[in-house]
């Protein structure tokens, strides 16, 4: 299932990582997963473990997934 607001042109989509704790954690993700292309925002909050991701297309799982994993974490799935 995937948390989505239609915003023309935009696709947002919420994850769950495992493993962040703190403000340093946040931003290894929101800096991998902003690498990915087509990505135009991130936003994490390592205590509830949801990344929010803005772009302008849906998204390949394995691509956030190798993101996540190269930050040092582990992509739950989506929310």
């Amino acid at each position: 299932m995937t948390a989505q607001i239609d915003t023309p042109g935009t696709v947002t989509t919420v994850y769950k990582v495992s493993g962040m704790s703190c403000g340093h954690c946040e931003r290894s993700v929101s800096g991998e997963l902003s690498e990915v292309p087509g990505v135009s925002s991130v936003t994490a909050v390592a205590s509830t473990g949801e990344v929010t991701v803005v772009s302008a297309a849906p998204l390949d799982e394995e691509a956030v997934r190798a993101a996540v994993d190269e930050a040092g974490f582990e992509l739950v799935g989506m929310v």
